[in-house]
């Protein structure tokens, strides 16, 4: 068949082609509206979408009454958007007509692809092959969809859409769960909380999240981003979506599911058993000015907080919070919710509370500015409100609203109407169960929420972002599916002088048969020393007996050898200890360890912890994506509470942690080296000096692939 009788699509932009289609083709619609397949039609006539439809089904003439097509090949133009409804065979065949008649975007709905084994797995990329060589974009395999209520558009099989009215917005959401779309969209509508756009992004085969909000960056109707991850895949892409919506303005939450530390279980330094999974994809979203909630209402709700609260700059002090309310119990949760995340709400200064008196407001100076059952009453709540937002004393008030929400929202809520637009962000907790109320506060564009615990996981992961640095990791990312090889620890001090580190000075020393013939001639610095095994077989030295301390002198240091010897046989079988590395026994204030490992998600990582054997047990740490600027290593440093004790605590003689900044950012960089893929590196004990004396590393480990050595 020819296929000059078809136009093509007039507009190839994709953004357009996902949510704003001027025609849709539906391949495999059913009759019945009540499956799966039939939904999409029905519910595209339902919401008033003004383009093109058409039903594509080779049995049917007609379905729900309007036109079938046999084929695409078959229709009077090329659709800018296909949803394809058929099997996983025929959806294969389906992007390949696609392909061919020039479509620009298609969404399958078909799972059994890579989720389901290796030839599901085989069938996926025989999709994907085809999609590229087609030039068609792809959403899914296994989404549910798009919507976009701003235009009627309804291009999905959630069933959660046969809602009407969907409430409209200025929120895009991506999901890769499908039915959270659903979800979102109608507890949006119970509250008043409308979106600009809504799509499943199913298997990611193609489109990624960051990919598809990317699309949308440019669109005036869309102000924010909400996102439900099931995992980090596409990182690269989500990355640099985030730092583009940064750059804009437009703020993006998270929630994230999936906190498993099985990643871990691939890594051999201490830093891979501390930094999980989940801890690395807070810092990924961290570091990417992206906000983490933990709540699914927190995650609703926090949009419209999030275009209020701009990200602070590098090196900010604590946020201040301030609380004013109606009702002290219902105040309180919010105080203990924020507490409980690290956020102490801020008391008023005693000049601020003079003021409040001054204009008729009796509240007595307290953390929470409690104006009792005289703040239900509009001239004392809204005075309060004046002295507070204009104080300058706080990053953002929370108004705490009683009872008199639910009965008389319009009197209760009309102060805070009044007093939204100032230069303090105003954000509500309600603490009834008032619908009513909340969906006011939204019609206003006031922040609102129906649980503390709401309220307090917004506030705190917003507060929480760091403005992108635009540094990203340019060295490739090691395979873990390749061999990869631990250095000894003198291949890993050669590797920390390329980074410009310092580390103890060591002589390494070869074992021969009879113990008693080594030869300790090249030590050539003062006793006492430390012994220890070198072999790159042995990542933890402590753990099979091969460290040996406070070593006197040369027959010493000959018995020192011959335990280890023996030792490491005894825990190790089969491995002949061959050489030993010699240091001298140096000390300092402290320990810590600084750790550098690619996550197989979210890329390059750099983490500062106490150190020492017990450091997987304490799990003082701080986590950032790499490389790192010096204000990041230094806000590293402020992480960790162990750090204290170098900061001159009760009288000790502080560190020098200027040489510890130094020292975490010149592994992080790694990140940017190029030559060898570096799949982890750790220096553990870090040892901390007096100020001004530097530091130093007395134990090295690094993993590089080993196809490149």
């Amino acid at each position: 068949m020819t296929l000059d009788h078809l136009t093509a699509p007039a507009v190839k932009d994709l953004a357009h082609a996902i949510l704003s289609p001027s025609s849709i083709a539906l391949v495999g619609a059913s009759d019945d509206p009540a499956k799966t397949t039939g939904r999409p039609l029905l519910f595209l006539r339902a919401g008033g979408y003004d383009g093109r439809i058409y039903p594509v089904n080779p049995r049917r003439e007609t379905v729900q009454g309007e036109k079938a097509w046999p084929t695409l090949s078959d229709l009077p133009e090329v659709p800018e958007h296909v949803f394809i409804m058929t099997g996983s065979d025929a959806a294969v065949d389906a992007v390949q007509e696609c392909g061919r008649l020039g479509v620009t975007v298609a969404t399958v709905l078909a799972s059994g692809f890579s989720e389901s084994g290796p030839e599901g797995a085989e069938r996926e990329r025989r999709l994907l092959e085809t999609a590229r060589t087609c030039g068609v974009r792809l959403i899914g395999p296994s989404s549910l969809g798009v919507a976009n209520p701003n235009n009627g558009l309804v291009l999905t099989a959630n069933a959660a859409f046969a809602e009407s009215d969907l409430p409209r917005g200025t929120t895009f959401v991506a999901s890769q769960s499908g039915s959270m779309i659903g979800a979102l969209v109608s507890r949006g509508k119970a509250r008043g909380i409308g979106f600009a756009g809504l799509v499943s992004t199913g298997g990611e085969c193609d489109l990624s999240v960051g990919e598809l909000c990317a699309a949308t960056l440019d669109d005036p109707a869309v102000g924010s981003y909400l996102l439900f991850l099931e995992n980090l895949r596409g990182a690269d892409e989500l990355r640099s979506f985030a730092h583009a919506a940064a750059e804009r303005g437009k703020p993006v939450t998270v929630y994230k599911l999936g906190r498993s530390d099985a990643a871990a279980e691939l890594a051999v330094s201490h830093t891979g058993a501390l930094a999980g999974a989940d801890d690395v994809a807070a810092e990924f979203f961290a570091d990417n000015g992206i906000a983490r909630v933990d709540t699914l209402e927190g995650l609703l709700e926090s949009a419209a907080l999030a275009t209020r609260l701009p990200i602070r700059p590098a090196g900010s002090p604590p946020p201040r919070v301030g609380v004013v309310t109606t009702t002290g119990g219902g105040a309180a949760m919010v105080v203990d919710q924020l507490g409980v995340r690290g956020i102490d709400v801020q008391q008023a200064s005693d000049a601020t509370f003079t003021r409040l008196a001054d204009k008729g407001v009796d509240a007595h100076p307290a953390r929470i500015v409690d104006v009792t059952l005289a703040g239900t009453k509009y001239e004392v709540m809204v005075q309060a409100l004046d002295v507070l937002l204009d104080s300058g004393e706080f990053d953002l008030l929370v108004a705490v609203i009683g009872s008199s929400a639910r009965f008389n929202p319009e009197l209760a809520l009309r102060a805070l109407v009044d007093s939204a637009d100032r230069r303090t962000p105003l954000a509500a907790f309600i603490v009834p169960d008032a619908p009513a109320a909340l969906s006011l506060l939204a019609e206003a564009h006031i922040p609102a929420f129906r649980t503390p615990e709401a309220c307090a996981d917004a506030v705190a992961a917003l507060f929480g972002r760091r403005m992108p640095s635009g540094d990203v990791a340019t060295a490739a990312r090691p395979d873990e599916s390749t061999p990869s090889r631990v250095l000894d620890e003198v291949e890993a001090y050669g590797f920390l002088d390329e980074l410009a580190v310092p580390h103890a000075p060591a002589v390494v020393l070869d074992i021969p048969d009879d113990i008693d013939t080594m030869s300790v001639d090249a030590v050539d610095f003062a006793y006492p020393v430390v012994a220890k095994v070198l072999d790159s077989r042995i990542a933890h030295k402590s753990d099979v007996g091969g460290v040996v301390l406070h070593i006197g002198n040369g027959r010493e240091l000959r018995q020192a050898a011959g335990r280890i010897v023996d030792s490491v046989a005894a825990a190790r079988p089969g491995v002949r200890v061959r050489r030993i590395l010699v240091q001298p026994m140096v000390s300092g204030l402290g320990e810590v360890l600084v750790g550098y490992r690619v996550d197989p998600d979210a890329g390059p990582i750099v983490m500062l912890a106490a150190g020492g054997e017990l450091a997987e047990i304490h799990r003082d740490r701080s986590i950032r994506t790499a490389p790192v600027s010096r204000e990041a290593a230094l806000d590293m440093t402020r992480e960790v509470a162990a750090l204290e004790l170098f900061r001159g605590f009760r009288g000790r003689e502080p560190g020098d942690l200027d040489a510890l900044v130094e020292t975490i950012v010149s592994l992080s960089s790694i990140a940017r080296r190029p030559g060898p893929a570096v799949h982890e590196a750790e220096i553990n004990p870090l040892l901390i000096r007096p100020v001004g004396h530097g530091v130093e590393a007395v134990d090295a480990l690094v993993r590089v692939t080993a196809e490149d050595n």
